[in-house]
Formats: C-alpha cells, sequence, structure tokens
C-alpha cells in the first residue's frame, strides 16, 4: 500500500505549524477568510464539509487565492472523497477511521489523513498506507498531549506524526506544536463561525498572526 500523505506535502503542513478550521455557510465568504488568514500567516486552511455548501466554498479558495493549501475537512463518505478531489482540495482528512474512505482516498489519488483515538484505529489506518499523519480527535477530551504521548509510544519509531483537534486555543497550541510528535495543530479557534458570519476579516488576521507567533516562538 502506498503512503497516503506525500512527505513534500507534510513538510508543507508542517512548516507553518497552524491549520485553520473553518465552517463557511455562505461561499462568498470563502476568499475574503483565506486572504484574512494569509494576511496573519496562516497557509493552510481545513474547510469542513458540515455544510451544504462547502464544496463550492473550497472551490472559490482553490481558484483565487492559489497561495492557499486547502483541504477538505469532515470526510465521511467515498462521495464527499470525489466531491474533495474533483474541487481540488490538496488533501483530506476525517474525524474517525472508516477504512472504506481511506480506500476511497487511495484510489482517487487524494492524500488522507484519518482521526484516530485508540492504538487499534493507528494500527488500522497504518495497514492502509496512513504511516505519515494522522489526526488525533478529539484532543482535549480524550487527554491532550499527555495522553497522546502515551498512546503513540509504540508507533513513535516509525515516525508518524499527529495533527490535534479539538479544544486547542492560543493558550495551548504552543504546547502541543514544542512536541515533535506533532505535525501541525488544527485550529477552529483561528477563524470561527461567528467572525466569519460577522465578516469580521480583521480579528481572523490577527488570530492568524498570533498563531503563526506562537508556532514560530516554539519552532524557531
Amino acid at each position: 500500500m502506498n503512503e497516503m500523505f506525500p512527505e513534500a506535502l507534510a513538510s508543507r503542513v508542517s512548516a507553518g505549524g497552524n491549520i485553520a478550521v473553518v465552517v463557511i455557510e455562505d461561499p462568498e465568504k470563502a476568499v475574503p477568510v483565506a486572504k484574512a488568514l494569509l494576511s496573519g500567516g496562516v497557509n493552510v486552511v481545513e474547510l469542513t464539509f458540515r455544510t451544504p455548501r462547502a464544496v463550492e466554498a473550497l472551490r472559490r479558495i482553490v481558484s483565487e487565492v492559489p497561495e492557499m493549501l486547502v483541504s477538505a475537512g469532515t470526510v465521511l463518505t467515498p462521495a464527499q472523497v470525489a466531491e474533495a478531489k474533483d474541487a481540488g482540495a490538496a488533501f483530506a482528512v476525517a474525524p474517525g477511521f472508516n477504512p472504506r474512505v481511506v480506500a476511497a482516498a487511495a484510489d482517487a489519488g487524494l492524500p488522507f489523513a484519518p482521526g484516530v483515538m485508540t492504538p487499534s484505529e493507528i494500527e488500522g489506518a497504518m495497514e492502509l498506507g496512513c504511516t505519515r499523519v494522522l489526526k488525533f480527535f478529539p484532543a482535549s477530551v480524550v487527554g491532550g498531549l499527555k495522553a497522546l504521548k502515551t498512546l503513540s509510544a509504540p508507533y513513535r519509531h516509525t515516525g508518524v506524526r499527529f495533527i490535534p483537534l479539538g479544544g486547542l486555543n492560543a493558550d495551548n497550541t504552543g504546547e502541543w506544536l514544542a512536541d515533535p510528535l506533532i505535525a501541525a495543530c488544527g485550529g477552529s479557534w483561528i477563524a470561527p463561525a461567528r467572525l466569519i458570519d460577522a465578516g469580521d476579516w480583521d480579528q481572523i488576521a490577527a488570530n492568524a498572526a498570533r498563531a503563526t507567533e506562537i508556532a514560530h516562538a516554539v519552532r524557531s
């Protein structure tokens, strides 16, 4: 089984340290959100497939903001894998590990990082080629960084790294990013729905700048 997350892509995701996780209801706001994030130094966004027009929003960012690396999030079905690929997503992630979805991503040639929170899920994902990057969700609920260190200890020698999501914020992102286990941190705090709905691009840019500052401080 080929590796599901190419090394060059993993390096690019890890370089900035932050992935802004966004939920967009109105595609008209997709490009302004992406530009606000870029202005603050965040160049990777996870656009979650939780709204009826999420695919259209993703397509607009890919087309109009080429500097942004765009991923599809909450990809739960093989059909959504196809939609993400067709819309131009650079990669996709899921909150859990569904072998059918991983297989569909492999068939489509779409880099993919499933979510894990148990040893069995880690091993199942690795068996299907997800050996470089996995999503750790819900990070804060299942014990935070301490839990991840314990969970991943038997697999550390493989080089697998994680994208934690769930409960991360400006106060704890630095702790996660300081650990070599972490490829990048997923954060909905950078561009929360309330700011997107309000069109508060300045505050989103400020949050992105704060996230960038934290990453630089712990990884310089």
